[in-house]
């Protein structure tokens, strides 16, 4: 069942420097020896390397840095709920191309190795507060041609950092990073509305405090 639920967006309640923290767990993860050790094994992701998954991980703030650098939108943004309703990947399988076009970037970016993704990921690091905070309050996705608002954009890439992280440490046997309630907050709120919208109030409500009666899954995705 579709719930139908009142547009989500984050603009105004986000704390955008959240996404500093969670970029040096991110970065302290990667440099991990555990991760240069396991590169070309599999990865918790189905059918993508440990090498490519951690690449995939660095993307996201070098992504935020990216967008947030470009020019301000000069269309109105669409709300988070829409941008994820829109998405290519959730509306394909694991083989569609979406999910295929991203598994294959992240292995040729992972012949670059382990000390390059450690590297780069320090790098974004060093450049994250000064676009945080010269950001337009909108943006462009030039992936898509859609605007979102930058807090809503930075949710979004928190939330690719929050899950990624875990499935980077489960991957080889590490403990996942404890993020901050400033970035972890929002990311569970977003999957929280995502899961509702999919799945409705009884099943979410019920596997959060009924799990006798709970479905089999209410992933967000």
């Amino acid at each position: 069942m579709t719930l139908t639920l009142p547009p989500l967006t984050f603009t105004g309640s986000l704390d955008r420097s959240a996404v500093v923290p969670a970029t040096r767990l991110l970065a302290d993860l990667v440099e991990r020896p555990e991760v240069a050790a396991a590169w070309d094994a599999e990865s918790s992701c189905a059918g993508m390397s440990v090498g490519a998954l951690a690449w995939h991980l660095v993307n996201q703030p070098r992504r935020l840095v990216e967008v947030l650098s470009g020019p301000a939108a000069d269309v109105a943004p669409i709300t988070v709920d829409e941008h994820y309703a829109r998405a290519a990947w959730i509306q394909q399988d694991l083989d569609g191309p979406a999910n295929t076009g991203v598994r294959d970037r992240s292995e040729q970016e992972a012949a670059a190795g382990a000390t390059a993704a450690a590297a780069a990921a320090r790098d974004v690091l060093t450049r994250l507060d000064d676009v945080l905070g010269a950001a337009p309050d909108a943006v462009v996705l030039p992936w898509t041609g859609a605007a979102l608002s930058a807090d809503d954009f930075v949710v979004t890439r928190l939330l690719e950092i929050v899950v990624h992280s875990d499935d980077l440490a489960s991957s080889v046997g590490l403990t996942t990073p404890q993020f901050a309630p400033e970035a972890l907050s929002p990311v569970v709120r977003l999957l929280t509305d995502l899961a509702l919208r999919r799945h409705g109030q009884d099943a979410v409500v019920r596997t959060l405090s009924r799990p006798q009666r709970a479905p089999e899954s209410i992933a967000a995705f």
